[in-house]
């Protein structure tokens, strides 16, 4: 009789063989049912000897529990984008001052090409997978550690040296598994995706694992770390030792002698790319050498050592069968090209934004005639101009009644966009939800569209407020909502009503008030009373708020459906109130922050009001007892000196965000 450990130790070894081999390889040596035959067999075995159970087993790959949330995880170091070249004299431009920077020193490019998908981190410890984050904002990636697990070619145990180490690469949707995942929403009339790289994004975000199995990723690998570092001294020995260790490193690539050789794999696959399984968007290029590559640095977004070669965007001719009208959180309607469908770039579209009727009327477009159309990785495409007027055209006017709730539409003088004006609108109300929700506003985690789109449809949640009235009953009754994530919704929103002034009124939606403009109302005004009291020219005394915005505060609050809603959420125990002037005891109380480079909206002088506000100290050079480095283009030595220091650095939406809280 068979050792079960040892039968087990030999169907797993079998097993992975065999999935690098069909994943990763793509020279399969035994049929589906041969293979299903041998993981019905391990399955068989695990179940009678639990004790031999393993995560990193092949039978590991679809089983997790369904997840009740995502948990936010820092990455290693941080997750940089890249800056982008349009066309061969930007690259060439790139590749002279890598020259000059250099030294006149010899260097080398990696040319790669850029996958349209959504990038990913995972982490091995003594050979074994233990944890996948996606990129986030670069700094802080969420948890899809048991998603992960089911993409067959990432694999769960690795042969490796390192004890420890990390994978970055892409996760991604072939052409083939995006059809027929479409083919199936089709089928079930769910709305399709528009475009692999949302398909890929959306997979490895769901709450179910079996989802995430069921659509097919693959992962390819593009960076090796060790401690947060390139784990080798040149990036295509990091490409080669991934692909040795099993990982699926894209075959596409080259080793240049030069950026003329770059320049020649970048048009190469310009015109072959149709005869990928995937969709790629580009060809990224970057300095070969780890040492030359830290010799260069980066900015506050981009490495210098790289760059992001971007093709043009991809046409099509199609006719224009209707135009429809969709209707936003703001309650602008935008119209929609309801197109004859046609395939661009290995995609099949059938709509495009038309944006407004001053576009509409640009474009000289009436229903039936032929259309360019443009897609460059949008999530809708968008119509270029028309190409031959139509044998029958249909003018478009824009209803003067909401087609979702029938309620007034009005285009006020000066602006672009017609609104339906009832705040109570469904179609409006489903965006306010999810806005309100979102993390840099009230941050309820849970609330996603799909759930917000039962409450509205069920008419559990009739107006923002009513989120604070939900019940363990309501939510649990959901689809797909058991007791456990009703219970950490309602702990969620209850979290949420003790956020600060300046995220509630960020929340409310009032037109051209972001983040930045709530922080400046409320240091001016203090409460959300003084500021639905204050007329425009008050309201204009609040930093950065010009006509345009006071008119929009100000008819806000004047608007009876807003003022019943102010009224219910104080009701239901929200902030109103900000002491953020006090600086002792303010959201950034005790901390010490170093300014550095150009600041995309705030000024100097700005930033540091608004730290110091907030009980901050603003100091001029980087120390270790420094707390934070907030760094803008052109960043300079002070961001080098953090990052060697190990100080964090953090961008001005982060810095917003901390002001918030």
């Amino acid at each position: 009789m068979k050792d079960p450990a040892r039968e087990i130790a030999q169907l797993r070894e079998e097993l992975r063989r065999h999935e690098r081999l069909y994943y990763v390889l793509d020279q399969p040596e035994i049929t589906d049912a041969e293979y299903d035959k041998l993981m019905r067999r391990l399955q068989a075995l695990e179940a009678a000897h639990p004790e031999l159970a393993a995560p990193d087993s092949p039978t590991c790959r679809v089983g997790g529990k369904a997840r009740e949330g995502f948990v936010k995880v820092p990455h290693s170091s941080r997750m940089l984008s890249l800056d982008n070249a349009l066309n061969e004299t930007e690259l060439r431009d790139f590749d002279r001052r890598v020259g000059e920077l250099l030294g006149g020193a010899p260097y080398s490019y990696v040319a790669e090409l850029k996958m349209d998908g959504l990038s990913m981190a995972a982490t091995y410890r003594g050979g074994k997978f233990v944890q996948a984050v996606t990129r986030g904002d670069g700094l802080v990636g969420e948890d899809v550690t048991e998603n992960a697990r089911t993409i067959r070619s990432l694999p769960l145990a690795v042969t490796a040296s390192m004890e420890a180490f990390e994978v970055r690469g892409e996760a991604v949707m072939n052409r083939r598994a995006f059809e027929r995942l479409n083919a199936e929403r089709d089928e079930r009339a769910l709305s399709r995706f528009a475009n692999p790289r949302n398909a890929a994004a959306g997979s490895l975000r769901v709450l179910e694992p079996q989802v995430t199995a069921s659509r097919r990723l693959d992962y390819y690998a593009y960076f090796l770390l060790a401690d947060g570092r390139p784990a080798m001294d040149s990036h295509w020995q990091s490409l080669d030792e991934m692909s040795r260790m099993g990982f699926k490193v894209n075959p596409h690539r080259r080793l240049c002698a030069g950026m003329e050789e770059a320049i020649g794999f970048c048009s190469h696959w310009e015109t072959h790319r149709e005869e990928l399984p995937y969709e790629i968007d580009g060809v990224v290029v970057k300095v070969d050498s780890v040492e030359q590559q830290r010799a260069l640095g980066h900015t506050a977004k981009a490495p210098r050592w790289a760059i992001a070669f971007k093709y043009p965007a991809r046409q099509a001719v199609t006719a224009v069968e209707d135009i429809g009208v969709q209707v936003g959180r703001t309650g602008a309607l935008t119209p929609v090209a309801i197109l004859k469908p046609v395939e661009v770039g290995g995609v099949t579209v059938s709509r495009a934004t038309l944006h407004n009727e001053d576009e509409i009327a640009r474009l000289g477009l009436a229903v039936g005639d032929e259309v360019v159309i443009e897609r460059s990785g949008d999530v809708i495409p968008k119509v270029v101009r028309v190409s031959a007027l139509g044998s029958y055209r249909r003018r478009f006017t824009m209803p003067t009644s909401c087609p979702v709730c029938g309620g007034k539409v009005v285009r006020e003088e000066g602006e672009a966009a017609s609104r339906c004006i009832n705040t109570n609108c469904p179609a409006r109300l489903k965006e306010s939800i999810l806005h309100f929700a979102s993390r840099s506003v009230m941050n309820i985690d849970g609330l996603g569209e799909a759930l917000v789109d039962q409450l509205v449809d069920r008419g559990i949640v009739r107006g923002l407020a009513d989120l604070y009235s939900l019940t363990m009953d309501e939510l649990a009754a959901l689809d797909r909502m058991g007791p456990k994530s009703a219970a950490n919704l309602i702990v969620n929103v209850e979290k949420s009503r003790m956020s600060p002034l300046p995220r509630v009124i960020a929340a409310l939606g009032i037109r051209f008030v972001g983040e930045r403009t709530a922080i400046f109302l409320a240091v001016q005004f203090g409460s959300l009373d003084t500021i639905a009291a204050a007329d425009v020219e008050q309201l204009q005394r609040a930093e950065e708020v010009g006509p345009k915005v006071a008119e929009s505060v100000y008819h806000f609050f004047r608007e009876a459906h807003n003022r019943d809603l102010v009224e219910r959420l104080r009701a239901a125990g929200l902030v109103f109130t900000y002491e953020m002037a006090r600086a002792r005891g303010g959201a950034l109380d005790g901390l010490s922050f170093v300014l550095t480079g150009t600041l995309p909206t705030l000024s100097r002088e700005e930033a540091k009001s608004l730290i110091e506000g907030a009980g901050g100290k603003v100091v001029g050079s980087v120390s270790r007892n420094t707390n934070f480095v907030v760094a803008g283009a052109g960043p300079g030595s002070k961001l080098e000196k953090a990052e060697k220091l190990g100080v964090r650095v953090i961008g001005e939406q982060d810095l917003l965000g901390m002001l918030a809280t």
